[in-house]
């Protein structure tokens, strides 16, 4: 466990939870989650929209797309782990961790994005609710940036 998030709960340790509880917890996946990563990539499809990489290894931060050529990375972000304004939320149950892990993913995200940007990659993050609410207008958003970068 990092050491960022021992500090901010009760005497440094986790409370127990129920098995069921963390059996749920680690099956939720990082990537290909569907109503995010994949959700983009079919509408990218959809669009005649190519030339991507999914989580490139040689790319900072792994985005969920990279499209070399345009040197563009994409952030898929879901709205409870990356600690949305709009429509996140911090549970009641052991408050103190989720709150710390929440920011610390929300840091995470802006140094990722600073990092890139300094290597002349620009950054699109993409909301969990925009996907769902205006997956068009998230397209075109990559449209016009990759239009631009040619």
């Amino acid at each position: 466990m990092e050491k960022v998030l021992r500090q901010k709960l009760p005497g440094g340790r986790f409370q127990k939870v129920s098995p069921d509880r963390s059996r749920m917890m680690s099956a939720i996946s990082g990537k290909g989650n569907l109503t995010t990563e994949r959700r983009l990539r079919l509408a990218l499809v959809r669009a005649g929209i190519g030339g991507w990489k999914l989580h490139p290894k040689d790319v900072l931060g792994h985005p969920d797309f990279y499209f070399p050529q345009a040197r563009l990375a994409i952030f898929t972000d879901g709205c409870f782990w990356h600690g949305c304004r709009q429509c996140g939320h911090i549970p009641s149950k052991h408050s103190d961790f989720w709150r710390a892990k929440i920011e610390r993913n929300r840091l995470r995200d802006t140094n990722k994005t600073a990092q890139l940007e300094a290597q002349q990659i620009q950054v699109l993050r993409f909301w969990e609710h925009n996907l769902r609410d205006d997956l068009l207008g998230c397209v075109e958003t990559v449209r016009v940036r990759l239009d631009h970068a040619h």
